[in-house]
C-alpha cells in the first residue's frame, strides 16, 4: 500500500509515517510546515498543489490528520475552524476519491455532549462548542461521498510529538519549568496512547475497514486521573498539579463532562491491542529514554 498522510509532522501524522514503514507500505508525508526530512511543504487549502501530489504520487490511501484541534481557539472563529476542519479535508477527500484512494478522517468524542459517555459508534452526536460542531459536519459531509471513507473516533491521543502539544508533554514541559498545572477533575474521557492509535489506522486502511470506527484506549478516567498517572509513571511530582471544576477554570468553549469512547467495536474487529493509561505511559517512559 502506498499511502500519504495530511498533516505528518503532527502527532498522530508523525506515528502514522512510522507504522505504515514498519508494516512494509510506502509512507508519503506532507504538512504545512515540513519540520522533519522527507516531508512535503504542503497548505492542505492548495487545492493545485494537492491535486498535483495526488496525480504524482497516486496513493491508495489518505490520512488526513490535519485541521484546527484548538477547542477555545474554534470558539471564537467559527468560520476559520469550518474551514480548517470541514471544507479543506472534504475537498482533499474528493480528490482522493477521484484517483481511487480511500480516505481516513479523525474526530473526537466532542461531538457529543458528554451526557451519558462513554459513546459508541452508534450513539447520535449532540456537539456543546464549534469545535465539536465542526466534526460533526465534517463527518457527516465524507461519509455522504462517494468512495472508501473512515472516521476515526478518537480523544486524549498522548505520546512523543516534536510539537509537544499534547497533555502529557504539556504537563511534562510546564513542570520543568517549575509552574503548576490546573487540571480538570470533571472531564472523563479515553486517553489513547498515539502509537497503538498509528497502528489500528494502518491496519483499518490495509482491510479497507469504512464507515465510523471508535479508536481508544482502555481506560476511562478523569483529566486529573490521567495527569495523577502521567506523574506517578513518569516520576513527577503530583503535588504540582491543581485540580479544579471546569466551572472554575474559565474556559471559552463548553466542554462535554461526562464523554470518552467505547472501542468494543474495535476490539471485534482488529487484531491491534489499544492498551490502558499505565501500559501506555510505561511504553512512552522507555521511549523517552532511548531517544534521550
Amino acid at each position: 500500500m502506498k499511502a500519504l498522510v495530511v498533516g505528518a509532522c503532527g502527532l498522530v501524522g508523525r506515528e502514522l509515517m512510522r507504522s505504515l514503514v514498519q508494516k512494509g507500505h510506502i509512507a508519503v508525508g506532507a504538512s504545512r510546515r515540513a519540520l522533519t526530512p522527507h516531508v512535503i511543504e504542503l497548505d492542505a487549502a492548495n487545492t493545485e498543489m494537492m491535486q498535483a501530489i495526488l496525480e504524482a504520487e497516486r496513493p491508495d490511501w489518505i490520512f488526513y490528520t490535519a485541521g484546527w484541534s484548538w477547542v477555545d481557539g474554534c470558539e471564537g472563529a467559527p468560520l476559520k475552524a469550518e474551514s480548517q476542519n470541514v471544507d479543506i479535508p472534504v475537498s482533499v477527500a474528493e480528490m482522493g476519491h477521484g484517483i481511487g484512494a480511500g480516505f481516513t478522517y479523525f474526530s473526537s468524542d466532542y461531538v457529543f455532549d458528554g451526557q451519558g459517555g462513554p459513546y459508541d459508534e452508534c450513539a447520535v452526536p449532540r456537539p456543546l462548542n464549534v469545535y465539536g460542531r465542526t466534526k460533526m459536519k465534517a463527518e457527516q459531509c465524507l461519509l455522504a461521498l462517494p468512495g472508501q471513507t473512515l472516521i476515526v473516533r478518537t480523544t486524549g491521543v498522548y505520546g512523543w510529538e516534536l510539537q509537544r502539544k499534547n497533555f502529557v508533554c504539556q504537563l511534562m514541559d510546564r513542570f520543568a519549568r517549575g509552574e503548576k498545572m490546573v487540571v480538570a477533575v470533571d472531564q472523563v474521557s479515553t486517553p489513547t496512547y498515539v502509537p497503538d492509535l498509528a497502528s489500528a489506522c494502518v491496519e483499518c486502511a490495509e482491510r479497507k475497514i469504512i464507515g465510523v470506527l471508535n479508536l481508544v484506549g482502555q481506560d476511562r478516567l478523569s483529566r486529573y486521573e490521567f495527569a495523577q498517572l502521567v506523574c506517578q509513571v513518569l516520576d513527577l511530582d503530583a503535588r504540582m498539579l491543581i485540580p479544579q471544576y471546569t466551572e472554575e477554570m474559565g474556559q471559552v468553549a463548553r466542554r462535554p463532562l461526562q464523554a470518552g469512547l467505547t472501542s468494543a467495536r474495535a476490539c471485534q474487529v482488529l487484531s491491534t491491542t489499544l492498551r490502558g493509561v499505565e501500559d501506555g505511559l510505561v511504553a512512552m517512559k522507555s521511549t523517552l529514554i532511548e531517544t534521550r
